[in-house]
């Protein structure tokens, strides 16, 4: 199954801390470029750094979002208050066509089309995504909404870690 997750972080060597986090996920085989964005909503703090990396996956989501929060606590991620700075945060943005509402995973994720810090680097990885809200009929945009645009977000380099096939490519 193809999935798409959104890495960010914000406290500690948070390059250090998204390698190791790509490095012990199941599955990767591309990884966007590095960005650095503003914080959205929560206290003051740090700017956050970020990427998407894309998995092909025999694992289920809930087994997906298992391995997530592994690679958060490997981090020593603390959940203090909603949108407060974290050493790792790890959100399945996709999971193929899978639509899902529950309280433990909602699919797509549901901010992710607001969040220039996610559909930027998306935009690296891929021209086709599963949400209807993304124009035309499911296509990622091949360039930012304009709503995004004045979000603070911008791409700083590779990323820390890519997958041995990316690497060699």
């Amino acid at each position: 199954m193809r999935a798409f997750l959104g890495l960010g972080s914000n406290l500690g060597d948070s390059e250090r801390l998204l390698a190791d986090a790509l490095a012990g996920l199941p599955d990767v085989v591309a990884v966007s470029g590095l960005y650095r964005s503003a914080p959205v909503g929560g206290p003051e703090q740090p700017p956050y750094l970020n990427l998407v990396a894309e998995l092909r996956t025999t694992l289920g989501p809930y087994e997906l979002l298992e391995h997530c929060r592994r690679a958060e606590a490997k981090a020593h991620r603390v959940r203090l208050e909603p949108d407060g700075p974290r050493t790792l945060d790890v959100d399945v943005l996709a999971y193929g066509d899978l639509r899902l509402d529950d309280p433990e995973l909602t699919l797509p994720h549901p901010r992710m089309t607001q969040r220039r810090f996610v559909m930027e680097p998306l935009l690296e990885l891929t021209a086709v995504l599963v949400p209807d809200s993304l124009p035309p009929a499911g296509l990622v945009p091949s360039s930012l909404p304009p709503a995004l645009l004045d979000q603070d977000c911008r791409r700083i380099g590779p990323a820390p870690w890519q997958p041995a096939a990316q690497a060699h490519a």
